[in-house]
């Protein structure tokens, strides 16, 4: 499948193909139509007696001083260097395909003024698989991702250093002649095209909802088979106790449970029991936590797909040929949605690690062994891993702290108020990846537990998700290293394997 930009906007699943499967980018015959057209009007402005930001200007608090017809080439060129400014490790390549993706669609809608051979430019780099070196630090989300896009922009000019297909580090200007491309000549406006838009902190929200999505529907799982193996009740799920209350993701959730625990023999086994009036609310209300998250997850969908279909630049060139500033480029909105979806994947994170403490605790277990060990006292079994499952709470407690209340100052108080959008697009993909280790962890506990449960049988949804553990993570027995099965365990969770085990049973999840 190859991705065609046509000058309108991108879905999240375009976006997660390109940046994180390699899928081919195009650029189609009306964008590049569209993109000529907006040059010709950029060029009659550059000539133009009256000033014209970013085209005929400085930058940020340099606005003013305005910049002869001759030199506006140097300009862009200068306004690249002085740009890629970042520092610190690299941001992931599937960040800086996404971001590269991204750009190249905004300049595609022809309201950029730009030449078609940028877009033309970044699709070369991502079609040969020729990645820019980004740095993590150097955005604070306001005038667009400036340093971030401008190390990538650097590239595109035959500076900096890239990765190429192989993984291996180079400068760019060697990648590009041995790719057969060649650097770019930027003219008048195409410095500040490249790198004033919002598409770092775009990309990595639309590239972490993909990842909410899988990991929420993962925890439906973790919490059906928790449940379980606590001898909880499944009646709590029924779709009539949550029609009163009607939150759509609540309601996708208990379908979820319900759906999982059908024909548990676990469940019916003690269906007339006293203890299971009410579980306890890491078990009972999993449906109203985890549903919480996915209608911040909808929100945040929401929000990134108004921006992959918006044109985000300063200047912008109307159709009418008007040359205007705007404040397009300013992320709060992204902000917003990626420190709300990071609190809620933190909660999701924090009511999984309630459930498997429940597991491992011999007072609230049900009469589960210690810690599912075998003789415990000499053996410890998962103690520690719930340890593991804490430390990453807590690391999830701290980064879903809003970036987006925070704001400094940036170009000699010109740029007086900043999202901080990117931060918040970082961290949110920090807690998505501890979450997925949560995940794991609980994982790992209750496919053991429910091992524990013979000879009673569990679901066939769960026991077909255990089952899939099994292979690759041992079952209950003396101690051992407990490190690479927890690792193999989030191997599932992360490839969508889990989610996968368990549709195969019961059909799709919702």
């Amino acid at each position: 499948m190859t991705v065609t930009l046509r000058g309108a906007g991108l879905g999240e699943e375009q976006v997660v193909a390109v940046a994180r499967h390699g899928e081919q980018v195009a650029l189609s015959a009306s964008a590049r139509a569209r993109m000529e057209r907006s040059r010709t009007r950029v060029e009659r402005a550059a000539a133009s007696r009256e000033p014209v930001y970013g085209v005929s200007t400085g930058f940020g608090a340099l606005a003013g001083t305005r910049v002869a017809p001759l030199r506006q080439p140097e300009l862009q060129l200068a306004l690249i260097r002085s740009h890629a400014a970042g520092m610190g490790q690299p941001v992931e390549n599937e960040v800086v395909r996404a971001t590269m993706l991204l750009r190249a669609r905004t300049l595609s809608m022809g309201l950029s003024g730009v030449r078609p051979v940028l877009a033309e430019a970044l699709i070369a780099l991502l079609n040969s698989r020729i990645t820019p070196v980004v740095p993590r630090h150097g955005s604070v989300g306001c005038s667009g991702d400036l340093a971030p896009l401008a190390h990538i922009a650097l590239a595109l000019v035959g500076e900096g250093e890239v990765t190429d297909a192989d993984g291996a580090t180079r400068p760019a200007l060697q990648a590009l002649k041995a790719a057969k491309l060649k650097p770019l000549k930027l003219e008048t406006k195409e410095g500040l095209s490249l790198i004033n838009g919002t598409d770092g902190m775009l990309g990595m929200l639309a590239l972490a909802c993909a990842d909410a999505e899988r990991c929420f529907r993962t925890a439906d799982i973790t919490a059906a088979m928790s449940a379980e193996a606590l001898l909880g009740t499944d009646r709590t799920f029924q779709a009539q106790l949550h029609e009163i209350r009607p939150h759509a993701g609540q309601v996708a959730s208990a379908a979820n449970l319900a759906k999982l625990l059908s024909g548990s023999g676990i469940v019916s086994s003690h269906r007339r029991s006293h203890h299971a009036v009410q579980d306890s609310y890491s078990v009972r209300c999993s449906p109203q936590v985890a549903g919480a998250a996915r209608d911040t997850l909808d929100f945040a969908r929401r929000t990134a797909a108004i921006e992959l279909a918006s044109v985000v630049d300063n200047p912008v060139v109307l159709e009418n040929g008007d040359v205007e500033s705007t404040g397009n480029f300013h992320g709060e909105p992204l902000a917003f949605a990626a420190d709300f979806l990071a609190i809620a994947a933190a909660e999701v994170g924090s009511i999984s690690e309630r459930r498997l403490d429940r597991l491992l605790d011999p007072h609230r277990s049900e009469g589960l062994p210690p810690f599912l060990a075998e003789e415990p006292g000499v053996n410890s079994g998962l103690m520690v891993a719930q340890y593991t499952a804490a430390a990453l709470v807590a690391e999830n407690r701290r980064l879903a702290a809003p970036a987006s209340v925070d704001s400094i100052p940036t170009s000699g108080m010109q740029e007086d108020h900043v999202s901080m959008g990117w931060g918040a697009a970082l961290k949110l993909r920090a807690v998505l990846d501890n979450l997925t280790h949560i995940l794991a962890v609980e994982l790992t506990a209750a496919s053991r537990a429910l091992d524990l449960r013979a000879p009673l049988k569990p679901a066939p949804a769960t026991a077909a998700v255990r089952d899939l553990v099994r292979k690759h993570v041992g079952g209950p027995g003396p101690d051992r290293v407990l490190s690479p099965e927890l690792a193999a365990a989030e191997a599932l969770v992360r490839s969508g394997a889990v989610v996968e085990a368990a549709e195969a049973v019961i059909g799709r999840l919702r």
